[in-house]
């Protein structure tokens, strides 16, 4: 089959070869005229190829250009965002080492400043661990603090840690009392996670939602005036002898980064005052 097809294959190539010879030889022969006629289709339709095969090739080309543009693209601005959220974290940490800063130059007491680098939950905080231990001269039940008020009190001290115990623990009690009406009691933490404030059932005007809890000072473990909670609603019990109120606390303890010791807080006088007003 492939020998019989080759002298019909010689004899076309023959015929175009006379064809050329013969437009070659005359340009305005009829020869010529029909070899055009002939070729110019073809010609045509391989030109438009050309062009087709040319423009998708480029368009390809940019396609792959614009694609490694967009790989690169993405990857600048995924790090810009990396590196928007590590100024946005450091500028936070700035303000809020600045404001305990500030705070311990203020405090009429000893306070010694560290860093929470655990947190136990049980589906809330129910301790903090900090760098400062029985190195750093640090006792049990020192009081920890931040600038939005009490934290708890170190209940365990290691060679360079300690565990503070905070309020919302359910075996944790403080001395306190109501700022606006002077009623004294005493804050609890309740087993769910909460917390509440024990006082004695007296006439006349008694704690409202709203109201600002904070250390009384008794016993001389807390300065007085350090920020508790606020009220949060009224248990009336009636007649009885205690009633109660639940407490939100002003700290929120699953944030808490950096906490200062109260290292010496005898003689501090009320303390209420040198904390930040938007969380009295």
């Amino acid at each position: 089959m492939k020998t019989r097809g080759l002298p019909l294959v010689a004899s076309t190539i023959a015929f175009c070869l006379l064809l050329l010879t013969v437009q070659t030889r005359s340009q305005s022969s009829a020869a010529a005229d029909l070899l055009a006629s002939l070729t110019s289709p073809l010609q045509a339709a391989l030109a438009r190829t050309g062009h087709v095969a040319l423009g998708l090739w480029s368009t390809y080309r940019e396609w792959k250009d614009v694609r490694a543009e967009n790989i690169r693209l993405r990857d600048q601005i995924q790090g810009l965002r990396v590196s928007a959220l590590r100024l946005d974290e450091t500028a936070d940490e700035n303000r809020r080492l600045r404001q305990l800063l500030a705070l311990q130059q203020q405090l009429p007491v000893a306070t010694m400043a560290s860093e929470v680098i655990a947190r136990e939950w049980g589906g809330w905080v129910r301790s903090l661990t900090i760098n400062r231990g029985r190195g750093d001269g640090i006792g049990k039940l020192t009081a920890v603090i931040t600038g939005a008020g009490l934290v708890g009190r170190v209940a365990e001290v290691r060679g360079g840690t300690s565990i503070v115990q905070v309020l919302i623990d359910p075996a944790s009690t403080v001395g306190a009392l109501v700022v606006r009406t002077r009623t004294q009691g005493i804050v609890e933490g309740e087993s769910r996670g909460t917390m509440r404030f024990k006082f004695m059932a007296r006439d006349g005007v008694g704690p409202q939602p709203g109201d600002l809890v904070v250390t009384s000072g008794a016993g001389g473990l807390f300065p007085r005036g350090l920020p508790v909670g606020r009220v949060r609603a009224i248990d009336n019990r009636g007649s009885a002898l205690f009633h109660y109120a639940a407490l939100t606390p002003v700290v929120d303890f699953s944030r808490v980064e950096e906490v200062l010791l109260v290292v010496d807080p005898s003689g501090g006088g009320d303390v209420t005052v040198f904390f930040r007003e938007g969380d009295r």
